[in-house]
């Protein structure tokens, strides 16, 4: 017995892999003679039903967790006199102390036994990932600190729940930021099941916090009855509600927030792709091809109309985004800013759909492999692409329906049926260039450094003679200086260091043409179609972080607008926004991340 458990915890090194020359049947027949082939393919096979058999106990364990999750605030949504906010929050509570428990277990004892982390995925928890888990990690705290000095203020009537919650979402959201930026790439190689389940209850827990933060909104319902009461208060009905005190603190206290608000779902979304990666990555062996294979950095090279069209692209759209939060939120929005805002959208929506078009049509005609390698991210992106999309996707179509049943003929609803079409197009184009992209073998980096070094060298050397005169000029000078008199030696010295400020300067110059010609040196030397999509990606990528910055931080029109929450009542239509709404914003966040890599394999 203790053999057999030795060999199927164990790999066996001594099988070896059908030789390609052999023939298919002679080859077959060949092995399937020793006992040693067979033994090692039965235990291969175990190792496989083993994982599968750990991947399907641990997603049912956070399936099951989050329909209780979701049952719970079912149940608060619908019947909040029963269950309420308080009793949500404990349930989450007892599920993110657990996921502590796993989290210091894991960095204490798994990942630090011996031959536990043999292999790293080079793919996974890339720096913009991990760069974002720990921007909106940060947000995330704030927004708690401002919620703990909300509640303190209204001690007298709050709970002590709501001041409790955010001290232990403050330590779980430090502890997971930690696990995730130190220990993303880890492929742990013992304890799998543990590792699995504990990987899929922190994503559970992840899941029932953004579904948290989606349906829950009761301090901007509080802030907005406490403006409804100070109202009353001036035309002197005073009543006993529980309002903030008029003091800036608490006034910063609820503008912080606001505004910090989104990112806490922004959060809980990245922090379940990473731990789904890491998921997919528990026990898998990379082979030495996969893992030596370096990705290229960014270098911004080979791009100058799609920066300057992107940034014109943002400059207009923060304009369009001020001046549409200081006119909607007004208490009579004005009809004119919601024809500009989707005016806006409506000339860049277009260009980004041509872009990614005649991008995906550049990459048809390139003659690059295709990335077959088996890649959890890449397989992980194209479904967040996918599902994110959804979400946008699904409100433009229920606009349309609603414009279309009403007046399309109206100017405003003519506008946003145009903007919705032209969102549901952008959102497919840029998925299948985003995907085409992120399924192809990178460039050659390391015969383009060595080409690029030895061209831009004599370029530099063969456009900048004069450089070794001015150092030849100077050193003879100083070789030419006569001993004379201490006046005499004064004005040579002044001289002699107004001539080095002018070869300082002139070297200053020099080295800015020397980065220019090496720029545009490295521009001219790419082939049209690389520069083609390095200028498509560049673009994209500013356009989306503009797309992103607009719903992100308050302008939300689709519900704004009046026209669909008319037509479908606001009940309705507020759950519609609140699902599709966060994924849009997601979806943009993800989207930049994409075209990076599609810059970067450029």
């Amino acid at each position: 017995m203790s053999s057999n458990k030795a060999s199927r915890q164990k790999p066996c090194h001594h099988c070896k892999s059908r030789p390609a020359s052999d023939p298919p049947g002679a080859s077959m027949v060949h092995y399937e003679k020793f006992w040693l082939y067979r033994h090692c393919s039965s235990v291969q096979q175990r190792d496989r039903q083993a994982q599968k058999a750990g991947q399907l106990f641990s997603g049912l364990l956070a399936m099951n967790v989050v329909f209780l999750g979701s049952a719970f605030l079912s149940s608060m949504i619908f019947n909040h006199v029963a269950i309420t906010l308080a009793d949500v929050w404990i349930l989450l509570s007892i599920l993110k102390v657990l996921c502590l428990c796993w989290i210091t277990y894991y960095l204490l004892g798994t990942s630090r036994q011996p031959h536990a982390v043999l292999y790293r995925d080079s793919h996974a928890g890339p720096i913009w990932v991990r760069g974002s888990v720990l921007l909106f990690g940060s947000f995330s705290i704030l927004l708690n600190v401002f919620q703990i000095g909300y509640s303190a203020l209204l001690i007298q009537c709050k709970s002590k729940v709501e001041i409790v919650f955010p001290s232990i979402e403050i330590i779980f959201i430090c502890t997971q930021a930690f696990f995730l930026w130190h220990h993303s790439k880890d492929c742990i190689q013992v304890q799998h099941n543990f590792t699995r389940c504990g990987l899929m209850l922190a994503i559970a827990t992840n899941l029932l916090l953004w579904l948290l933060a989606v349906t829950n909104d009761t301090i901007h319902m509080e802030i907005e009855s406490q403006l409804r009461e100070v109202e009353r208060r001036f035309e002197g009905n005073d009543t006993t509600l529980c309002t903030c005190p008029n003091t800036t603190i608490c006034k910063v206290f609820q503008k912080g927030y606001i505004l910090l608000y989104p990112f806490n779902t922004e959060y809980c979304l990245i922090c379940c792709s990473v731990l789904y990666v890491m998921w997919k990555n528990v026990g898998r062996r990379i082979s030495h091809h996969h893992a030596s294979h370096i990705k290229p950095k960014f270098r911004l090279q080979g791009v100058v109309f799609g920066p300057l069209l992107g940034a014109t692209a943002v400059i207009i759209g923060i304009c369009v985004f001020m001046v549409y939060q200081v006119q909607a939120t007004s208490s009579v929005p004005n009809r004119q800013v919601f024809v500009m805002y989707y005016s806006y959208y409506i000339v860049l929506l277009p260009l980004m759909s041509v872009a990614a078009v005649i991008g995906t049509i550049i990459h048809a005609l390139e003659k690059k492999e295709l990335d077959t390698l088996k890649n959890p991210t890449r397989s992980l992106d194209v479904i967040l692409l996918m599902g994110a999309a959804l979400g946008q996707i699904a409100m433009s179509y229920f606009s349309i329906v609603a414009i279309v049943a009403t007046d399309p003929r109206d100017l405003l609803n003519s506008l946003i049926l145009s903007y919705s079409v032209l969102l549901i197009f952008q959102n497919i184009t840029q998925n299948v260039f985003i995907i085409d992209g992120l399924h192809r073998q990178p460039f050659a980096a390391a015969a383009e450094a060595r080409h690029m070094g030895h061209t831009g060298q004599h370029t530099v050397a063969s456009e900048l003679p004069g450089e070794e005169d001015a150092t030849a000029s100077n050193k003879q000078e100083h070789v030419q200086m006569p001993p004379g008199k201490e006046e005499e030696m004064k004005e040579e010295q002044n001289h002699e260091d107004y001539d080095q400020r002018r070869v300082s300067m002139l070297e200053l110059g020099q080295e800015i043409r020397k980065v220019s010609l090496s720029y545009i040196q490295s521009y001219s030397h790419l082939s049209w179609k690389r520069r083609a999509l390095r200028e498509i990606s560049f673009f994209l990528v500013l356009c989306n972080i503009i797309l992103w910055i607009m719903p992100t931080f308050g302008a939300h029109p689709v519900f704004e607008n009046g026209l669909e929450k008319t037509f479908y009542g606001y009940s309705t239509w507020f759950a519609i926004v609140n699902f599709g709404l966060p994924l849009a914003v997601f979806y943009r966040m993800h989207s930049v991340g994409g075209l990076l890599e599609v810059y970067i394999t450029a």
